[in-house]
């Protein structure tokens, strides 16, 4: 993947086409490797209804394999803190749409020395890059 998204952690991809479009390219891309939205954040109309500014398109997607987070919170309860795994979609200009999936190997991995839970990580990272990578 690229590294588009600037200095974030993570997997960065850049797309053309429209944000609305990107927005469900990316639930349907998840949704193929076993992730559900399960939280959106809209920050243009939170920044614009709590701040008044008007900001770019971006959404950040919180993206759960049920699997997974039960694997996880099984392993350890505490982990609950880095769920779900955040994914954002913004509009960097008209028709180029950066979309971003967290690093789980520094997220949920970094977390624990439990080599069960960095290998979920790695299992997690794996599902989120193959969803990234097929946007094309």
């Amino acid at each position: 993947m690229t590294s588009a998204g600037g200095s974030g952690k993570g997997t960065w991809k850049t797309l053309g086409g429209g944000f609305d479009q990107a927005v469900e390219r990316v639930t349907e891309a998840l949704k193929a490797q076993g992730f559900g939205i399960i939280t959106t954040i809209d920050i243009t109309g939170t920044f614009k209804a709590k701040l008044g500014v008007d900001f770019m398109r971006y959404r950040i997607l919180g993206a759960c394999n049920p699997g997974f987070a039960h694997k996880a919170l099984t392993e350890d309860p505490t982990v609950g803190l880095l769920l779900p795994c955040n994914v954002v979609v913004y509009e960097k200009v008209a028709g180029e749409v950066v979309v971003g999936a967290v690093d789980p190997i520094q997220t949920l991995g970094g977390a624990s020395d439990d080599p069960r839970l960095r290998a979920l990580a790695a299992e997690v990272k794996d599902g989120l890059d193959r969803a990234l990578a097929g946007l094309g």
